[in-house]
């Protein structure tokens, strides 16, 4: 089956876009990578979106508009990736995240046993709309099955590396560094029936989401990211600093566990400026703290939450190709190695889209989606919500 993946995720720099060819049997699959590319927001477009996981206020009927501009953004990404192969016959869409409330625990009264309320989190970029225009059925709303069986809807790309990337003999951490930072532990498969061979997976904290907005707010706008970490490398971290931000409940927090900018976002880094201000840090070094915030935070929850250090860390996300944060996050985990996952086959700029992808292929399969002991749902469903295509929808403003 010929697939895309589409995602925007949490820096919303645009819509990534894998076209891949899946073979073999649901659980044991080929994977075959056509094409990826990133197709950029138009910017006014990016700026509501931006507005919006701030906590600007919507009117309904501006937010079926936003929703609708979404939708019609990651239907022309699916059109054009597919340009030049066989036509697709399936679309993974995770949307474009906008708030995300993680389940919390309460008690009805004092004494009482605590009671789970169930999380919340919301992609615009509505399936229906995105098959319509396309004229390719589209799995959408991923997160809603697992949050609505106790768990936090995220992360969910842990059950593909389990089926992707476990390896024989070595215990392999795959790292994503979007906007947030995430992981999916995978114990080698020969302690498969050992106590501790379960697949485990959280989110870590920021990845490039603090860093991406200082940057933004340094340069007045004038540049997006720290491109190769070159900023941030002229600096020098303020290890007194993070150690403080370390202390943050977040992060001593165990898994399951889910974030994003509802945390941290403009309001944090904020916070964290004032703080710095107390050392009286250059730019370059603010920029050198915050990327060493986003290494330790990886590296102390691996030390906290996992049953020991893994032998590898696969790296994948827009934070793979920072060499500056690749170098620190090597400093936090002396003993462990550090790659990519473009040296296991798997495009590591493109990873979280092709899981999307394959999440589409098994739900049209009727294969569970989520991993409860990642998520903390209380079973394995099957996710997404499947909307078939009829034919492509034409003139649509």
């Amino acid at each position: 089956m010929r697939v895309i993946g589409l995602i925007s995720g949490t820096s919303v720099d645009g819509i990534d876009a894998a076209f891949i060819e899946i073979s073999g049997t649901p659980l044991s699959l080929q994977l075959n990578f056509l094409a990826g590319e990133t197709y950029l927001y138009p910017e006014i477009l990016r700026q509501k979106i931006l507005a919006v996981c701030a906590g600007e206020p919507l009117s309904i009927a501006e937010l079926a508009d936003l929703d609708d501009a979404i939708a019609a953004q990651f239907a022309q990404a699916a059109i054009e990736i597919q340009q030049g192969f066989p036509p697709a016959e399936l679309i993974g869409s995770h949307g474009q995240t906008v708030f995300h409330r993680p389940p919390t625990l309460s008690s009805s009264s004092p004494g009482s046993s605590a009671l789970q309320n169930l999380g919340y989190s919301l992609q615009l970029g509505r399936g229906d709309l995105i098959a319509s225009l396309a004229g390719i059925s589209t799995v959408s709303n991923f997160r809603a099955a697992d949050i609505a069986a106790g768990g936090h809807g995220a992360p969910l790309v842990p059950a593909i590396d389990t089926v992707l990337l476990r390896h024989p003999t070595r215990d392999r951490c795959i790292q994503n560094i979007g906007g947030i930072g995430n992981v999916a532990y995978l114990p080698a498969t020969a302690s498969i029936d050992a106590p501790t061979s379960t697949t485990r997976g959280w989110d870590t904290g920021p990845g490039n989401v603090l860093i991406d907005l200082a940057v933004q707010q340094f340069s007045k706008g004038q540049q997006q990211y720290d491109v190769d970490g070159a900023w941030a490398a002229q600096g020098k971290p303020c290890q007194a600093l993070v150690a403080e931000w370390l202390k943050q409940d977040f992060f001593q927090m165990p898994p399951p566990k889910s974030t994003g900018r509802e945390l941290f976002g403009v309001d944090y880094l904020q916070q964290c400026l004032q703080n710095a201000a107390a050392y009286s840090l250059s730019q370059a070094d603010i920029l050198a703290t915050l990327t060493e915030l986003t290494a330790a935070s990886i590296a102390d929850s691996y030390h906290r939450f996992l049953p020991r250090l893994p032998d590898e860390v696969m790296l994948c996300g827009g934070g793979s190709h920072n060499p500056y944060l690749k170098r620190r996050l090597q400093a936090n985990l002396e003993s462990v190695a550090i790659r990519t996952t473009d040296q296991l086959n798997l495009n590591a700029s493109y990873k979280e889209a092709i899981a999307f992808a394959v999440l589409a292929y098994w739900r049209t399969q009727g294969i569970p989606g989520n991993l409860p002991e990642v998520t903390g749902a209380r079973q394995a469903v099957p996710l997404g919500d499947i909307h078939v295509a009829f034919a492509p929808l034409r003139h649509y403003h």
